[in-house]
């Protein structure tokens, strides 16, 4: 098994840089803790939307708490808040638990609530990221903590909404089965993109599973998945729209 970084400090965040006309701010609701660039400072807005979403999403657990704990897809009935049943519809595409796709879901929910304010908002919840954007932009990637991201996802212009999510066996403190270093998502729908991640990335358990990873993400990409970025110690590989960008 390979060691776990379960550092808490999210030095990656310095490395985010806004541009002109665009502030940059954190907005932390009981676990949820976001990193938000916009044009301009939303954070208490944010924070109430954020607690709002974070209630649905307690109290459907509460009465429903397979929800929570399943490592397999969960069905939820029609009457369930829109967040539940995206969860659980990116959870049974990607044959996961429905608390697979919960960052990506609340930071699409985030994303998509406060789009029409500013046009420019990017939403980055403990390595998932999801964009609304008016011009290009770059994603970094991050596989070794320590030595700070040197590689970065393009996105073009005209591609967003975008979400770009992670997920790691060695990095972080999230549940993965498998062993890789990163494996990182490119989907229009945040929910799947995180759901992805992870059934990716259990998948990653030696660098002969690259191939398999890949194969696996070209299937999805049916549902969505538009790209697929996996590392195992320095064995990298990429399939489908992921333009990769050296970071200084």
């Amino acid at each position: 098994m390979k060691e776990k970084y379960l550092s808490t400090r999210r030095t990656y965040r310095e490395s985010v840089r806004p541009h002109d006309g665009e502030v940059r701010f954190q907005v932390a609701v009981e676990q949820t803790d976001l990193l938000i660039v916009a044009q301009e400072d939303l954070r208490h807005e944010i924070a109430s939307f954020v607690f709002q979403v974070r209630g649905e999403i307690k109290n459907w657990i509460l009465f429903h708490p397979e929800f929570a704990e399943s490592l397999s897809p969960v069905i939820v009935d029609d009457g369930a808040p829109e967040i539940i049943r995206a969860m659980a519809q990116a959870a049974a595409l990607c044959d996961v638990g429905p608390m697979a796709a919960v960052a990506g879901a609340v930071a699409q929910a985030v994303g998509d609530f406060f789009s029409p304010r500013t046009p420019n908002i990017l939403v980055e919840n403990g390595g998932d990221t999801y964009l609304h954007s008016t011009r290009e932009r770059v994603v970094a990637l991050l596989a070794e903590p320590d030595s700070g991201a040197v590689v970065g996802l393009g996105i073009e212009a005209e591609a967003f909404p975008v979400a770009v999510c992670a997920s790691s066996a060695t990095i972080g403190h999230s549940l993965s089965l498998g062993a890789g270093d990163l494996v990182a998502v490119r989907a229009q729908d945040a929910r799947l993109a995180d759901a992805a991640a992870t059934a990716l990335c259990n998948m990653l358990r030696s660098e002969a599973d690259i191939a398999s990873v890949l194969e696996r993400a070209q299937i999805l990409a049916e549902f969505g998945v538009e790209g697929v970025f996996a590392q195992y110690n320095k064995k990298i590989a990429a399939w489908g729209n992921v333009e990769l960008v050296a970071l200084n």
